[in-house]
């Protein structure tokens, strides 16, 4: 593949981060003058209309009775879970020190995928697994009184994103993304105006709160197109560690607008499970060469 195919496709995933950190920052700013139900609520309704109207002029909506399918229902929970627990995370901890942990879904992806799909995962990347499992902990340096609120919703978070992952590999190929997109964002609002109650109730919304989420609803699709396009146009292998380079974006918008500068630990963290994802990607490329293809590469001395 031309090289500056690869180029745009991680140029494409680059802005998908931007994107999602700039998304996170939004929320993060309204955190304080409303609940986490009140912002996914919202977020939800204003994403669901956008998402709606793409799908129904591409042409991608489908019936609505795919929401029963049990596949879709898992996902639907799993991305509620995931939005309330990172969203409230953070307004509990730096933005940069929430994406550090984040960068930790592809090693639980991984695991999840031998654990539940059967794939095949070597020694190796089990060892880079666990590698990364330790660097998280180095960002959460959880003291004698254990793990602190925002480092166990952020870790849970990971989790629960994870199962959605895996959730949406098992969703019938014949059902558009778009569709899936529409019922998992309408879902999500719903949820969030059930949840507003138990977390606080409804608190007026300024002009200012109400832009900062609709922008949020916006670089989110952004993020999601933009995925969609890196992923299409580079190698897979290329362009997957650009993922990483979301954890730059939300440590610059923390230091810029929250005056939140990570620390020391934090950055050794956020560097070994940056090193165990990249070697999981590198292992991941090497086991999809074809066999003649690595009979023909010379071999190791060692």
């Amino acid at each position: 593949m031309p090289r500056s195919r690869n180029t745009q496709g991680a140029i494409f995933m680059s802005m998908a981060m931007a994107g999602f950190s700039s998304s996170d920052a939004l929320s993060k700013s309204v955190i304080g003058h409303m609940n986490a139900g009140e912002i996914i609520f919202i977020r939800g309704v204003f994403t669901s209309i956008l998402v709606y109207l793409i799908a129904r002029h591409l042409g991608a909506l489908r019936s609505w009775r795919i929401v029963l399918k049990p596949v879709i229902i898992l996902r639907i929970v799993c991305e509620v879970i995931a939005a309330i627990t990172y969203i409230t995370a953070l307004g509990l901890m730096p933005i940069a020190n929430a994406s550090a942990i984040l960068q930790s879904l592809p090693l639980v992806v991984t695991f999840g995928a031998a654990l539940f799909f059967r794939e095949p995962v070597g020694w190796r990347r089990w060892s880079a697994i666990l590698v990364g499992l330790v660097g998280v902990l180095i960002i959460i340096r959880p003291g004698p009184e254990g793990f602190t609120p925002a480092a166990l919703l952020c870790v849970a978070s990971v989790l629960v994103t994870a199962g959605r992952d895996l959730a949406t590999r098992s969703i019938d190929p014949e059902i558009p993304s778009l569709m899936v997109t529409v019922i998992t964002a309408m879902s999500v609002a719903f949820f969030g105006a059930l949840l507003m109650p138990a977390l606080g109730g409804w608190q007026p919304v300024s002009l200012t709160s109400l832009l900062h989420l609709l922008l949020a609803s916006v670089l989110v699709l952004i993020g999601y197109q933009s995925v969609i396009l890196a992923m299409r146009t580079g190698e897979i292998a290329f362009v997957a560690p650009f993922r990483y380079t979301s954890l730059i974006f939300s440590a610059l918008l923390g230091v810029f607008f929250f005056a939140e500068v990570p620390d020391f630990w934090t950055l050794c963290g956020a560097a070994v499970v940056i090193a165990s994802g990249l070697y999981t990607f590198y292992r991941e490329a090497k086991r999809r060469v074809p066999p003649m293809a690595q009979e023909s590469e010379p071999r190791s001395p060692v």
